[in-house]
């Protein structure tokens, strides 16, 4: 097991985030936010503002700083702020003073005045499900509403009728927010080369990219570094507020500009988890052989309609064999910060839904929740024929259930004092994903290597991996390799998420290894070369002929080389083709709850996971426990409450609750290895987010098996274990 390469830099306060950045000049901005959910601004009295000490400059959309929408092929169209007067949410930026303090700016900024024409406000989902719209069809280009039926079967109505056990219910998932310990932040500095900005995110070249077309410049005019990024989770993919204004100000002013969210604002300006309103029915012989899944379900979104929680495509879609299933997504737009990708985007509180109904329909069949999954594991997703290039659930269910204990568990839990203690389970699945990436490989004349990618690490061990896939395929020891992140000089490494990038860069790294060794061979047999004309291998960092060898090093400089380097790139293809890919889990927990407080508290955990080949245990299993807690954190404590009048009552880390050390207990975590090499070269497949998928279900069917309450939401509270 390696230790993370960057693990020294962030435990002694040396590791350089965007605001840790400072230029001489520097000025801050302090960004203004709406607090009506729905309406027109009418006027903007900045008066107070603009005179008030070390104040630089104030823009709003009736002083606007020049943005353009900015819209990419990957993620589409982020909305920009001060390009018009409409309002949309409670929490929206409107503003941007700047000063030569951030106490200036905050201080100045709480003097704006706003009048707004007020319009009705939507902010309730459940009351906004019978006017739902249709969601957008899927990147993949499947419908909102699909379905697969056997031959001979009209409807999933029919087919659900035909089966002789049926279960249906409707679950819900409240809205979530990133949390992540590094506030969205931005420096800009311009100088004759155009722009350079120092902000967290989840790739450089897609940031690029972004304020390219927002700020209507050539891309070569567009540097952007961020070699540490402090957690994202999906929320930093996107460009965010602080860094379009930051920009477009530090334009304007000729000084370098800082902005930083506050806590507070990143609960807005940012973007959000979708709240999901689920309804599933299961139709399956008395053998529990599933015969008909039907998955309908209901997110919100903002009103730019940008954003779905796929709930039933990414479950119900693909988990389980059946010959029958019919799907639907709808959306429902809100006056709500807008939504976005967040851990297992769709998978997480789809697998809520679709996990805990799995338990009832066990339940009706007096049959083991494993033997049910069992029965109905899939070969490949329902009503196509790729089959799944590797799958290896049954032994996570197998291996899971001996570690854990599960053939002790009894059907009505069992009493512990005054504590009532159950066992659950659940499925964990998330799609093996590979995007396009580039990689740069320098040999240099003292032996080492660096590997370099434009990709981001936002603390998911990427750069520890870098280093340990480049000295595998370069053949040289992980120390003498120093991996580069987060700059967009680098080449493209596309986007950290969608847990893609150990198997996009790693497969990259290999095929600029091959390439960059067989441009060294080339150059050792090169005519005033040490081996000209003679026939040359490498192995172990050394090239070899005629019985003498030397290190890449020795050969470089021999030659007057300080170094070579090569730029080489990986992006999927014929695979697509011919299997299906995902990686595969077993969650398992232990719940206690009190007879007479009916507090609920986890006790034990267990996660068993095919993710392919593990690169480096270490860095994998942070991943897993961080995601696991994650999933606690989803059934018992965390959830955006928000208003009727728009405003979150607990946006802010005092009242947005997340779990503590005394939460969590000591969490067990196995892999299942078998490399998948028809997904990439490394065999590696994803893990960062199929740690959180199956948790919550596990946690709510543990708190049924002890006290006999079927909880369907979450969180699940004190109040819902109450009266009984």
């Amino acid at each position: 097991m390696a230790s993370r390469v960057d693990g020294p830099l962030k435990v002694t306060g040396r590791a350089k985030y965007g605001a840790d950045n400072n230029f001489p000049g520097l000025v801050h901005g302090y960004v203004v936010v709406g607090t009506v959910a729905h309406g027109e601004i009418l006027a903007m009295d900045t008066t107070a503002a603009k005179s008030a000490p070390g104040v630089v400059g104030v823009y709003s959309p009736f002083d606007p700083l020049v943005l353009r929408t900015a819209s990419t092929p990957l993620l589409g169209e982020t909305w920009v702020p001060l390009q018009d007067k409409e309002v949309t949410y409670y929490g929206q930026a409107i503003g941007l003073v700047v000063a030569e303090t951030y106490e200036q700016a905050r201080d100045a900024a709480m003097t704006v005045e706003v009048t707004y024409a007020r319009r009705p406000v939507r902010t309730s989902l459940a009351d906004g499900l019978a006017e739902a719209e249709d969601a957008p069809a899927a990147r993949d280009g499947t419908p909102a509403t699909f379905a697969v039926l056997a031959d001979g079967v009209a409807s999933i109505e029919d087919a659900l009728a035909a089966s002789p056990v049926v279960v249906e219910a409707t679950y819900s998932t409240a809205p979530q927010n990133h949390a992540a310990m590094e506030p969205h932040s931005a420096v800009a500095v311009w100088d004759a080369d155009g722009l350079t900005m120092y902000s967290g995110n989840q790739g450089a070249s897609l940031q690029v990219a972004e304020l390219t077309a927002s700020l209507e410049i050539e891309s070569s005019a567009v540097h952007t570094i961020n070699p540490f990024v402090g957690g994202a989770f999906g929320g930093k993919g996107r460009t965010s507020v602080a860094a379009f204004l930051a920009a477009a100000a530090a334009r304007v002013l000729g000084k370098p500009v800082k902005v930083v969210l506050t806590r507070e604002q990143i609960f807005t300006t940012t973007a959000n988890r979708a709240a999901t309103v689920q309804k599933i029915t299961l139709g399956s012989t008395t053998g529990g052989s599933l015969v008909a899944v039907r998955h309908d379900s209901w997110c919100s979104t903002a009103m730019d309609r940008s954003f779905v929680e796929p709930t039933s495509h990414g479950t119900s879609r693909e988990w389980y064999a059946t010959e029958n299933l019919a799907i639907s997504q709808k959306i429902v737009p809100l006056n709500i910060p807008r939504t976005t990708f967040m851990r297992a985007p769709g998978e997480a509180p789809g697998s809520f839904a679709l996990e805990s109904a799995m338990d009832e329909l066990a339940a009706k069949l007096a049959m083991d929740p494993i033997e049910l999954r069992l029965r109905n594991n899939s070969t490949a997703p329902p009503g196509k024929d790729l089959l799944w290039s590797s799958k290896h659930l049954d032994d996570c269910y197998r291996i899971g259930a001996a570690r854990f204990g599960w053939a002790d568990r009894s059907p009505n839990g069992r009493t512990d004092g005054d504590w009532q203690v159950g066992l659950g389970m659940a499925t964990a699945m998330f799609p093996a994903i590979r995007f396009p990436a580039a990689v740069r490989i320098t040999l240099r004349d003292d032996d080492t290597a660096v590997v370099g990618t434009g990709g981001a690490d936002p603390g998911t061990g990427l750069l520890t991996v870098l280093s340990l896939v480049g000295a595998e395929s370069l053949d040289i020891p992980p120390e003498r390799v120093t991996p580069l992140l987060g700059d967009s000089e680098l080449p493209p490494g596309g986007l950290s998420g969608g847990s893609s990038a150990t198997a996009s860069a790693g497969t990259a790294i290999m095929a600029t290894a091959a390439q960059i060794i067989d441009e060294l061979l080339a150059l050792a047999s090169s005519p005033g070369s040490p081996f000209a004309g003679k026939e040359v291998s490498y192995a172990d960092g050394r090239l070899f002929a005629d019985g003498g060898s030397m290190t890449f090093g020795e050969v470089l400089r021999a030659v007057n080389r300080p170094s070579i380097s090569a730029t080489g790139s990986s992006a999927p293809g014929e695979e697509l083709t011919k299997h299906s890919f995902s990686s595969w889990g077993a969650q398992f927990c232990e719940v206690r709850v009190h007879k007479w407080t009916r507090e609920a508290r986890v006790s034990r955990m267990l996660g068993v996971y095919d993710a392919g080949r593990i690169i480096n245990d270490k860095t994998a299993r942070s991943q897993i426990v961080g995601g696991m807690i994650w999933g606690v954190s989803a059934a018992l404590h965390e959830g955006l409450e928000l208003e009727a009048n728009g405003r979150f009552a607990n946006g802010d880390l005092a009242s947005y609750l997340v779990p503590v050390n005394a939460d969590i207990p000591d969490i067990d975590v196995h892999f299942v290895e078998y490399p998948d090499t028809l997904h990439n070269p490394v065999g590696a497949k994803g893990l960062g987010e199929i740690g959180v998928v199956g948790v919550a279900a596990a946690i709510a069917n543990a708190i049924h098996n002890a006290t006999g309450i079927r909880v369907r939401h979450i969180p699940i509270t004190i109040e819902d274990l109450l009266g009984h």
